[in-house]
Order: structure tokens, then sequence, then C-alpha cells
């Protein structure tokens, strides 16, 4: 008995029509009618009667199919959890972030994950949250780190809050502090040189928007870069930039960071995948771990208050 008459067997006892199951199946109706036929030979028993071009079960059939569509399923189960096993030894991950979460949360995540799962390659897309979003939705990413709420919501993504993060004011060390004392206003970046990042920023239009709040619109000296040159263009002189607490964390020491005042400014990070597609096997190992980095980052939040 061989697993392909079972799958050639359960056709026909679901369609009643050997044509048609052959078509089901990609074979010609000759080859499936023989492997009915050495089936029906393995057993001692016919499986159908064909009266008149009617097919219908035998008894033996009907005790038959509810077992081969057990070993059916059972034979796909065992399938698909070697390949599971596979996919974390020699799988890929695809995943989007803002370049502001690849350059500080992702680093010490990726380590994490690359020594757990070595074999699994990882394949990163940075870009804004909105690009992201519409690159999960054509499939794409397997997984994005995005800036909520969504540009666009979509009822197509599961969102899972990851984390919330200040945002502060980095500055050259060589230069006076901004504002006045240990923190620094948004009101008080008005008249101030900011470099700022390019267009499908979610850092740039969230530091817009909060000027525009204050009454008043950012100056620009230096705008359209990515995070690293924003950086570079700070510890130049060029001028100030609002950044994550992350990325300032890791910026060096010839940059200064001053904390906006209450309320200030923050932002919510969360990981989306499809809702209609399940991400695969080493996806959900990335996941599993970009969740546990939501344990630390709480924890590290709350003790430095």
């Amino acid at each position: 008995m061989q697993f392909q008459q079972l799958l050639y067997f359960v056709t026909v006892a679901e369609t009643l029509h050997f044509t048609h199951a052959a078509e089901r199946v990609h074979v010609s109706q000759p080859s499936l009618s023989q492997q009915i036929r050495a089936l029906e030979k393995e057993l001692g028993a016919g499986l159908f009667t064909r009266a008149r071009g009617n097919i219908a079960l035998t008894d033996a059939g009907e005790a038959l199919l509810p077992l081969a569509r057990r070993i059916l399923a059972d034979a796909d189960t065992a399938r698909h959890e070697v390949q599971e096993l596979a996919q974390l030894r020699r799988g890929r991950v695809r995943l989007g972030a803002t370049p502001s979460l690849c350059t500080g949360l992702l680093p010490d995540v990726l380590r994490t994950f690359h020594d757990l799962h070595p074999g699994v390659q990882l394949l990163i897309e940075e870009s804004g949250s909105h690009d992201l979003v519409r690159e999960l939705a054509r499939g794409a990413l397997d997984l994005a780190l995005v800036v909520l709420p969504l540009p666009t919501p979509s009822p197509a993504l599961t969102t899972v809050e990851l984390l919330h993060e200040d945002l502060v004011v980095v500055s050259a060390s060589s230069l006076p502090r901004p504002g006045r004392g240990r923190s620094v206003r948004v009101a008080d970046l008005e008249g101030e040189p900011l470099v700022m990042f390019r267009h499908g920023y979610d850092l740039r239009e969230l530091t817009v928007a909060a000027c525009r709040a204050e009454g008043f619109e950012p100056s620009f000296t230096v705008e359209g870069g990515e995070m690293d040159a924003v950086l570079g263009f700070v510890r130049a002189g060029l001028g100030l930039a609002v950044v994550p607490r992350m990325v300032a964390a890791r910026a060096g020491r010839d940059l200064r960071v001053t904390p906006l005042a209450r309320p200030g400014l923050h932002r919510t990070i969360a990981l989306a995948h499809r809702s209609d597609v399940a991400p695969p096997r080493a996806a959900r190992e990335l996941q599993n771990v970009l969740l546990a980095s939501r344990v630390r980052q709480t924890a590290s939040a709350s003790s430095s208050v």
C-alpha cells in the first residue's frame, strides 16, 4: 500500500469520478485507474462499484476512507514538522524596520537570534512605516517593525505593541547645551538649526508636527539624510536633531543627549505581520526574541526612571 494510492483513492471517493479525480491529482486517467486496481488487489476487496458509469463506495471503501484520510493527514503533518525544523537550520527571515530601529533596537536582537539559529539568513528591509506596511501586504516581508499609529490602518495586518520610547535632542558636545537647564522644551527649538531626516521618515513627521503644535515652523540647516548621516551632521555642529533614546545611547561621547521636558515626545513601536498568512517558523522564532526584548526594554526603562 502506497501513499500515492491512498491519495488517488480519497480523490476518487470525493469526486466519484475517475476522470475528474485524475485531473485533480495531475495524472492520466488510465494511470489512476491502474493504481486503484493495484490497491484493491493489495487489500483483497473492491473499493468502488462501477455500475453504468456511476461510481460509489463499497462497504470496504467506506471503511477505508476515514483511515486513508487520517494517514494522509498524518503524513502531511510529519512533512510540515520536518520542514519547520529545517527552516530553523537553513531558513530565512525577511524583516522590515524603520532606520532608527535598525540603529537602536535590532543589533542586539539580531545578535541574540543569530546565536540561537546561526543557519537562518536574515534579510533586512530598511524603510519608513508606510513603505513597510505596503511590503507586508504584498508578501515581500515576513515581519516588520513599524511606528504606531500606522499611516494607513490595515485590517489585513496584526500588530503587537513592542515598546514605548522617549525621543531626545542630540547636539554636538562642543556646543552649548540647548534649552534651559537639564531639559529642553519643544518650544525651545524655535529658531534653532535642525538637522532633519528625509521625507518618509516617521521621526521627521513627528518632529514637524510637534513644532507646528507649538505654533512655529522648524528651521532646517540640513535635511534629507538617513540616520547615520543625521548623527554625523549633528557631530559636525550643523544643528540639533530629535532622535529615539535608544539611538542616542549608541551615538558616542561626542554627542550630547538632552531629554525633552514633560510631556515630551514619544513613539510606540509595534511588530506587524499579515493576518491571513502565518509567518514561517524562523520568523516566529525571531518574533519570540523580539517580544522577549520588549520585557528587557520595559525593565530597563523602569529602572532608569
